[in-house]
């Protein structure tokens, strides 16, 4: 169960949701509709992660002991590393700014709350999760387990929870600094907005590092 909750931690490391929300915050004015716009949109990336773990989970158990053994073998292991490095290569090459078009493209249907949030949310959850190995590697973790089926299927529920946790206080933060400019937060908000790419590539090297490290650890 911890090695499924690494990697759902893992994956809510969104540098493109977190992103979006950070540049809703900055856009939208401060009497604007931004916290039912940020709850509408975590609720559709929510789902999306949900229904992507519901499909994947019912996969892994359809193939039953092949997934234990795929986790056993030391090939898993090697692919973890390497995913680490080329993490690692991909985050030191990239400018820490790559989302910006994308963010800003988003933006536009963004202004205002609706059913189109949520639908964006979804989209951006599905595609976030489906382009992630440890959101895959967490979810081999979990239907390998010695667990129910209740527990392992409930389970899901928390395992998209973990997975938008860093989302969802970064909305938070930045309601709290939308509410309070001049706090601590405040200024705490502007240092990481001035050093952006600095904390984008903070994640990137974060995951690379964590992934690398399961590696080694699942090789001895």
């Amino acid at each position: 169960m911890l090695h499924a909750v690494s990697f759902a931690l893992m994956d809510s490391l969104n540098a493109l949701l977190i992103g979006v929300i950070v540049a809703l915050g900055v856009m939208l004015p401060r009497t604007g509709p931004y916290r039912r716009i940020a709850v509408l949109l975590i609720v559709g990336d929510w789902l999306g992660v949900l229904l992507l773990s519901l499909v994947t989970m019912l996969v892994f158990d359809g193939l039953g002991d092949l997934v234990q053994q795929a986790l056993e073998s030391p090939v898993f292991g090697i692919l973890l590393i390497l995913t680490g490095v080329v993490t690692l290569l991909l985050t030191l090459r990239g400018s820490g700014d790559g989302d910006s078009a994308l963010v800003r493209r988003l933006l536009g249907p963004l202004q205002t709350p609706s059913s189109k949030t949520v639908g964006i949310g979804l989209v951006l959850g599905l595609v976030q999760s489906a382009t992630s190995i440890p959101f895959f590697t967490g979810l081999a973790f979990l239907s390998a387990g010695d667990y129910g089926v209740a527990i392992r299927y409930v389970g899901l529920i928390v395992y998209a929870s973990l997975a938008l946790s860093l989302p969802a206080l970064s909305a938070v933060f930045v309601g709290m600094v939308r509410n309070y400019p001049y706090s601590p937060f405040g200024r705490a908000f502007d240092a990481m907005r001035e050093r952006r790419e600095l904390m984008v590539k903070l994640a990137g090297y974060v995951v690379a590092v964590a992934l690398t490290l399961f590696g080694v650890g699942t090789l001895l």
